[in-house]
């Protein structure tokens, strides 16, 4: 059976492209150009992908599509399309439960890619369910040391790594702190590897993806009729995870109401499914993840200070990969290998300056968005190696203004441009428009809107600017 497919952008002639190469493809495709008449189909027919571009005409964005799709079918796929200069939009959506983004402008070979690969991760996680689960459970086995992951070299992380199998062995819980994209599941996944528990399932859940309601069901389970939707008794993550290790990421997204009951599993050890009476006897290691300091948190509210000492028997600070620069070019050259395996295209490593690029990039999205960097630059590569035409704007406009930083100054002075000998005056202006709108990009991680607002201009001027500046010959 065809799976079937819902497309939801404003612009006709992507949906009419997308239609047409996706049906080619083996896919059912439906249309909408708005967030409104998209869910309004969603309602009438639930689809097994939803691709939603996140700036809709209308007044909901990709991310209110998002919510209301996962609030009425969890295992359905969604796919968020964005910007590059959107990443900080990007990792929010996939914390909110996005299987992946797609970066515009749209590559039809990469969108076939990314749906192919979600529909045969879907696939494999409804065969590792319960009878009484479904596919919204999924049970996580440790790939730590398998290649899967690799561990980088840099001091920063030789000591993170250390510290990761200082606790393994025992039962401690334990607080993983650091930005999103670091990798907080693989170091979770490193400790349950190296534990007396590794034989027992690994079960991961992030806690800032679903409502309350749906937080408790997937936490404690639930009983056939105890709310609407629930079509069949359900084990919880609690019950999935029994012996082994259970990951709560973004924790400190819970209710008060869910933290109340994690806390009182947490004492008990034991869990009682949503509408059950039963009582049923649970001996899970609990390691958590967060991006903000749950310490913090409990002092403003927002958090039981109970429960975050319960947590907290450990913790680990994840850093960032911008302060973990000697790993770069090993992570460049790992996330190559996997992705030429994935296309089943040889590229034969990058070329001279690319690395450089990299290292001096600021990762604002960590270790998630360099893959899909690597991943789409493999799939663009024409030559033999990775070049810096097929790296994404940020990349190299990165370059561009560190190179232009880094120059030498006198004391008090403005930064100089080197100037060719036939710049008139016109030239002069765009030349230090192009590096003030540079210098603004950069300090806030080349995020466009940000960036717009300083400028005190909207986004689409910034757009044609940067355009503009791209396409002149004297840039």
């Amino acid at each position: 059976m065809k799976k079937t497919i819902l497309v939801i952008d404003d612009d006709v002639d992507m949906c009419f492209l997308l239609n047409r190469f996706l049906s080619k493809n083996g896919y059912e495709v439906e249309i909408a150009h708005s967030a409104q008449s998209g869910l309004e189909k969603f309602k009438e027919k639930k689809f097994d992908i939803v691709l939603c571009d996140f700036r809709l005409g209308d007044k909901k964005t990709g991310k209110d599509v998002l919510l209301e799709v996962k609030g009425m079918s969890p295992e359905t796929i969604v796919i968020i399309i964005t910007g590059y200069s959107d990443i900080k939009i990007a990792i929010d959506v996939i914390k909110m439960g996005a299987y992946d983004y797609i970066a515009k402008p749209l590559i039809p070979d990469e969108v076939l890619n990314v749906i192919n690969s979600a529909i045969l991760k879907s696939e494999g996680n409804e065969q590792g369910t319960t009878k009484a689960g479904s596919s919204a459970q999924k049970i996580k086995r440790s790939s730590a040391g398998n290649g899967e992951y690799m561990v980088g070299n840099a001091p920063i992380t030789r000591e993170l790594y250390k510290q990761a199998e200082i606790v393994a062995p025992t039962n401690f819980s334990v607080i993983l702190y650091g930005e999103s994209g670091t990798g907080k599941e693989v170091i979770a996944k490193t400790i349950h590897e190296k534990s007396n528990r590794s034989s027992k399932p690994f079960v991961a859940m992030d806690c800032g993806t679903l409502s309350k309601e749906l937080s408790g069901s997937e936490l404690f389970g639930h009983m056939k009729g105890s709310f609407t939707g629930a079509l069949a008794d359900k084990a919880g993550h609690f019950e999935l995870a029994n012996g082994g290790t259970l990951f709560l990421d973004e924790v400190a997204n819970l209710s008060a109401e869910i933290q109340a009951s994690l806390l009182r599993v947490i004492q008990e050890r034991k869990v009682k499914r949503i509408g059950g009476t039963k009582e049923i006897d649970v001996d899970v290691r609990i390691i958590v993840a967060s991006n903000e300091n749950l310490q913090e948190a409990y002092r403003k509210g927002k958090f039981r200070e109970d429960l975050y000492h319960r947590f907290n028997e450990f913790s680990i600070n994840i850093p960032p990969l911008r302060k973990r620069k000697e790993d770069i070019p090993s992570f460049a050259e790992f996330f190559l290998n996997k992705t030429k395996t994935e296309l089943n295209k040889e590229v034969d490593g990058f070329e001279d300056g690319v690395i450089k690029m990299f290292v001096n990039y600021s990762w604002p999205g960590n270790l998630r968005e360099f893959k899909n960097v690597i991943r789409r630059s493999v799939l663009l590569a024409t030559s033999e190696k990775v070049t810096a035409d097929s790296l994404p704007w940020e990349i190299t406009s990165a370059q561009e203004t560190n190179s232009i930083v880094a120059e030498p100054q006198p004391s008090g002075s403005l930064i100089k441009p080197a100037v060719k000998e036939t710049l008139d005056l016109k030239d002069a202006a765009s030349k230090a428009e192009y590096e003030a709108i540079m210098s603004v990009l950069k300090d806030v991680n080349f995020n466009k809107t940000k960036a717009a607002e300083i400028l005190k201009i909207d986004r689409k001027t910034l757009y044609n600017k940067i355009k503009g500046y791209e396409e002149s010959q004297h840039f």
